[in-house]
C-alpha cells in the first residue's frame, strides 16, 4: 500500500485502477464504514441505477471533469457488487475483470487473431455471430 500525502490526507491504497477495490475491501472489513458494510446487491440497485443515468447525464454534456466523476461512480458500484460477491465466495473483482477481458479478446478475432473485417459492419456481424455461439454453449 501506498501511503504518501494527498491534500493532507493519508493515501492507504496503491495507484492505477485497483485503487478503489483496494478502498471497498477496507471499507466492508469488520472495523470499516457500518454503512458500506450492510449494502447488498440489492441495496445497491437504485445506486446503480443512478449512476449509470449520472452518467449518460456526464456525456451528453460533454463536461469531462463530470464525466470522470461519474465514472468513478459507477466503477465504485462495481467494485462493490464485485466486494460481496467475494464475500459470499461466488467471484471476486479479479475474476469479473479476466472474464470480461476474455470475453473480449474472444469477440475481436480481427485485433486478436486472424480474422479479417473490411469495416465496422462487418464488425458487428462477427459480434453478434459470436453473441450467439456463445449463447448456445451456456
Amino acid at each position: 500500500m501506498n501511503s504518501s500525502e494527498s491534500d493532507g490526507v493519508e493515501k492507504p491504497y496503491s495507484d492505477g485502477i485497483g485503487a478503489i477495490f483496494e478502498v471497498v475491501h477496507r471499507l466492508r472489513a469488520p472495523n470499516g464504514c457500518p454503512w458500506d458494510r450492510e449494502q447488498t446487491h440489492e441495496s445497491l440497485r437504485p445506486y446503480l441505477l443512478e449512476e449509470t443515468y449520472e452518467l449518460l447525464e456526464a456525456i451528453d454534456s460533454g463536461d469531462d471533469a463530470k464525466m470522470m466523476e461519474e465514472l468513478g461512480d459507477l466503477l465504485l458500484q462495481v467494485a462493490m457488487h464485485a466486494e460481496i460477491a467475494a464475500e459470499e465466495e461466488r467471484f471476486d473483482a479479479k475474476q469479473v475483470s479476466e472474464a470480461v477481458a476474455a470475453k473480449m479478446v474472444k469477440r475481436h478475432p480481427h485485433v486478436f487473431g486472424d480474422v479479417s473485417v473490411a469495416n465496422a459492419d462487418e464488425v458487428l456481424r462477427n459480434w453478434e455471430h459470436q453473441k450467439m455461439r456463445e449463447a448456445r454453449k451456456a
